[in-house]
């Protein structure tokens, strides 16, 4: 216990801290810091291939073939990363998504 002396001689008395946080390794921070988020893709049963491969032509910039290889892995493995890069970008990655109809979460890599 801690004690001070404040004005007029009043005693003040502070009690010291009982517990003490954990601690957390900073590369472990920093680490989660570092990795990338991305956008995913999930498979829909409403939205034809040809025009998930359309979309993803017109949002991301992707040649014919990448787009048509993506919309592969949606369709034969349930998802695919679309997108990577900072939490801003992927969240409009995924509002852009939406709006277009497919249903896209983001998440960090790894």
């Amino acid at each position: 216990m801690l004690v001070a002396v404040g004005p007029a001689d009043v005693v003040v008395r502070m009690a010291a801290p009982q517990a003490t946080p954990e601690t957390v390794e900073v590369t472990e921070i920093l680490e989660a810091e570092d990795r990338p988020w991305v956008t995913v893709v999930w498979d829909d049963p409403v939205n034809l291939m040809h025009y998930v491969t359309y979309i993803f032509q017109k949002l991301f910039g992707y040649s014919k073939s990448k787009a048509t290889e993506l919309m592969l892995k949606v369709h034969n493995e349930g998802k695919a990363v679309v997108s990577s890069g900072s939490r801003d970008k992927m969240e409009h990655d995924v509002q852009r998504l939406h709006a277009a109809g497919l249903w896209a979460t983001m998440q960090r890599d790894g």
